[in-house]
C-alpha cells in the first residue's frame, strides 16, 4: 500500500489513476480546484481518499495542503503533478500573459509540488516525484506552443531533480499518456474516435506507476510511440502536425 499525492484528479486521467490507485488498495490525496467528482469514490473508499481544494499556482496554498496531507497519511511515497493548463492557438494570437498562466500551472505547479514534498520524501531517503508531460513536449507542435513549451520545461525540470537527488533515494519520473478524450484536450482538432480512453489510460499508468524508467507510458505501444518521439522529435512533430491538418481537413469535409 502506497500513500499517494495526486494533482488535477477530480477528472480526465487524473481521475482514473485515483480510482485505480484506490482499487488497489492505496491511500490517495487529490488536490483540484474542485471535488464534485470525488464525492462517490470518498464513500466508496472511506479514510483513504482525500479531496482538497487547492490551486497550483499558490505557493503557500501548495505546502499548507501537503502538509495537512502528511498529518493524516504521516509519509508521501508517490507525489504527481497532474494538473494543466491547455490554450490552442498560434503564438502570434496568443498574449504573454498566457504563456505565463499556462506554465504558472504547469511548470511551477510541478516546481512547487517538488518543494513542498521533498522535505518529508528526504526525510524518509526515499520517494517518487512524477510530472504528466507529453509527447508535443518532446517533439513540439503547431498552434500549442504554450502548453508544449511548459511540458518540454516540466521534461527538463524532472532530469535535473533526478541527477539532484538520486543520491538521496529519491526518483523523478515522467508520465507520458496518449492524445486522450478529456475536457482539457477538446479543443484540440483531432477527430475523436483518434483520442484514447481515459479509463484505459488512467488505469495503465496507474498500473505502471512504479516502473523503473525515466518514462512511464500507459501501454507498450504508447511506450514505441514515445521512443521514436526523443529519437526524431521535429521529424514526428512535422508528421504529427501534418496528420492533423489531414484528418481535420477530412472531418470538416464529412
Amino acid at each position: 500500500m502506497a500513500n499517494i499525492i495526486l494533482t488535477g484528479g477530480n477528472q480526465g486521467i487524473g481521475y482514473f489513476m485515483a480510482e485505480k490507485f484506490l482499487q488497489n488498495g492505496d491511500c490517495v490525496a487529490v488536490l483540484d480546484l474542485e471535488n464534485d467528482n470525488l464525492r462517490e469514490l470518498k464513500k466508496e473508499y472511506p479514510g483513504r481518499l482525500l479531496d482538497c481544494i487547492c490551486d497550483m499556482r499558490d505557493a503557500g496554498g501548495v505546502v499548507e495542503t501537503v502538509n495537512r496531507i502528511v498529518a493524516s497519511f504521516q509519509t508521501i511515497d508517490i507525489a504527481i503533478h497532474n494538473a494543466c493548463r491547455c490554450t490552442f492557438d498560434s503564438m502570434a494570437d496568443t498574449a504573454d500573459e498566457v504563456y505565463q498562466e499556462v506554465f504558472d500551472v504547469n511548470y511551477f505547479g510541478a516546481l512547487r509540488l517538488s518543494r513542498a514534498v521533498l522535505p518529508y520524501m528526504r526525510a524518509q531517503h526515499c520517494g517518487r516525484v512524477v510530472f504528466t508531460s507529453s509527447g508535443v513536449g518532446v517533439m513540439g507542435f503547431a498552434n500549442i506552443s504554450p502548453y508544449a513549451s511548459s511540458k518540454g520545461a516540466v521534461e527538463a525540470l524532472a532530469k535535473c531533480l533526478s541527477l539532484e537527488y538520486e543520491k538521496e533515494g529519491i526518483t523523478f519520473h515522467i508520465l507520458h499518456p496518449p492524445l486522450t478524450r478529456t475536457k482539457s484536450s477538446a479543443p484540440f482538432p483531432f477527430p475523436a474516435e483518434y483520442k484514447a480512453d481515459p479509463r484505459t489510460v488512467g488505469y495503465g499508468l496507474a498500473e505502471n506507476i512504479n516502473g523503473k524508467g525515466f518514462v512511464i507510458c500507459h501501454s507498450f505501444l504508447q511506450k514505441v510511440q514515445m521512443e521514436l518521439c526523443y529519437l526524431f522529435s521535429l521529424r514526428m512533430g512535422r508528421f504529427m502536425s501534418g496528420k492533423m491538418a489531414a484528418l481535420s481537413g477530412r472531418e470538416g469535409n464529412i
